[in-house]
């Protein structure tokens, strides 16, 4: 038996049975781990630095390279102009039909470059509590001898869950950067707060084929997007919400030892293709617990009920403005449905794959509690997380609006916040 039972060093050349095997012939599968490790040192070397557990030096690396002729392009000013223009018309058409103001201050014209730079910062708060997680799960599932013996390595391994997250990012953020159209297209807040992105790059490249004028498709966009910054700007609530669900989604993940097991015997040490495939084989993939996926629901549905309220909103806005504003609707509900990027993007980095039926449900919800109630009283549900509607109210949404209803008879949403709060009020004081 090795001085280190669990392999975490190079076996004796000479310890071996006619097999060629260390060991004997019984080969400890944390032996190859071992061997993996040491050369992924050279490897990591060249990655870049990374103090947490992504490395996001090789993501930007990765999404650069990958993004290729884009890289070097530069919004013309024609082109700035018209995102500017479109914006600022856009606003004017929302402010009848939504009680939130005007959520920008600023309007960008983004380079598909730009957009991964800008969008870095949010990426890094939604992956570093799943990374971190997944990190500790390794730790944590190896045996209490190889933590011991592992010494030094295990910073290593940190290491490598690094480089394998950003490789995962790095790609994702190359897609995604190729094909999103405005900063907020995914439903997200990616970007700086209060700036309206539009990449008329990618833009361009959508509206070919859609047979619609493209300063038509152009300002439908910016309308989205507008609403978008609407809701992000005046809902204080509502940016922490969704983060702090992919949070509490990533305190659940726990790793199977055995698959990392399984993963040390299929690697060659000297084959990094082979590390690099083991890797992508998904054996490493965490298991969704009940509790996560309760988490992986209210994230799902909040996102949805932002969706919606968008496409309800645009849609009363351009409806007699934009001849073509149905079928851009429709368009965009397909390139949602079809499993585009941001469904591979969440699936890949958070287990979140958004389900195109709930933002119909939303949409249709949005509507009906529009026609039923105004838009005032549509627009107060958003005054407080608990007013919001939750998943079973997208599946019956009548009930949502008659429970609206009798609650509005002698008290709407506002007043019941506010009386909350004044409850409320004395506890604090005495504080």
């Amino acid at each position: 038996m090795s001085e280190f039972p669990f392999g975490f060093s190079v076996p004796d050349p000479d310890d071996r049975d006619k097999s060629g095997k260390p060991g004997g012939g019984q080969e400890n599968p944390f032996d190859q781990l071992g061997q993996m490790l040491s050369q992924l040192g050279a490897m990591m070397s060249q990655a870049g630095t990374s103090t947490g557990p992504v490395n996001y030096d090789l993501a930007k690396q990765i999404a650069v390279q990958r993004l290729g002729g884009q890289i070097g392009f530069t919004a013309p000013a024609e082109a700035t102009k018209a995102v500017t223009d479109a914006v600022h018309l856009a606003e004017m058409w929302l402010d009848p039909v939504t009680t939130l103001p005007a959520g920008a201050t600023s309007t960008r014209a983004w380079t598909a470059r730009d957009w991964v730079e800008h969008t870095l910062p949010t990426w890094q708060r939604l992956c570093d509590p799943v990374a971190k997680r997944m990190a500790g799960a390794w730790v944590e599932a190896m045996p209490a001898e190889a933590k011991e013996q592992a010494g030094p390595l295990l910073a290593m391994v940190g290491q490598m869950g690094g480089m394998a997250f950003g490789s995962q990012l790095g790609n994702a953020l190359a897609q995604l950067g190729a094909e999103v159209l405005t900063v907020s297209d995914i439903g997200l807040p990616l970007g700086p707060p209060a700036t309206a992105a539009l990449l008329p790059a990618n833009i361009e490249v959508f509206t070919e084929g859609l047979e619609r004028p493209a300063s038509e498709v152009m300002v439908f966009l910016a309308a989205r997007e507008a609403a978008h910054q609407r809701l992000y700007a005046h809902v204080p609530w509502l940016r922490q919400r969704l983060l702090g669900a992919v949070e509490e989604f990533a305190g659940g993940i726990k790793v199977d030892m055995s698959a990392l097991e399984q993963l040390a015997t299929q690697v060659d040490p000297a084959n990094p293709e082979s590390i690099e495939q083991a890797m992508k084989s998904g054996m490493l993939e965490p298991k969704t617990t009940p509790e996560q996926q309760a988490a992986l629901t209210r994230l799902e549905t909040l996102l949805a009920l932002v969706e919606g309220w968008v496409d309800q909103v645009v849609a009363d806005a351009v409806a007699d403005r934009l001849p073509g504003s149905d079928a851009l609707r429709e368009t965009l509900r397909r390139r949602r449905a079809s499993g585009g990027p941001a469904e591979q993007t969440f699936a890949t980095l958070v287990g979140l794959e958004l389900r195109p039926r709930r933002l119909r449900a939303a949409a249709t919800l949005w509507n009906l509690v529009t026609d039923q109630h105004g838009v005032e009283a549509r627009d107060a549900l958003w005054a407080h997380p608990d007013l919001m509607p939750t998943a079973e109210d997208l599946d019956e949404p009548l009930d949502f609006s008659e429970r609206l209803k009798s609650g509005a008879l002698e008290d709407d949403p506002i007043a019941q916040l506010e009386r909350a709060e004044e409850a409320e009020g004395p506890d604090d004081a005495k504080s």
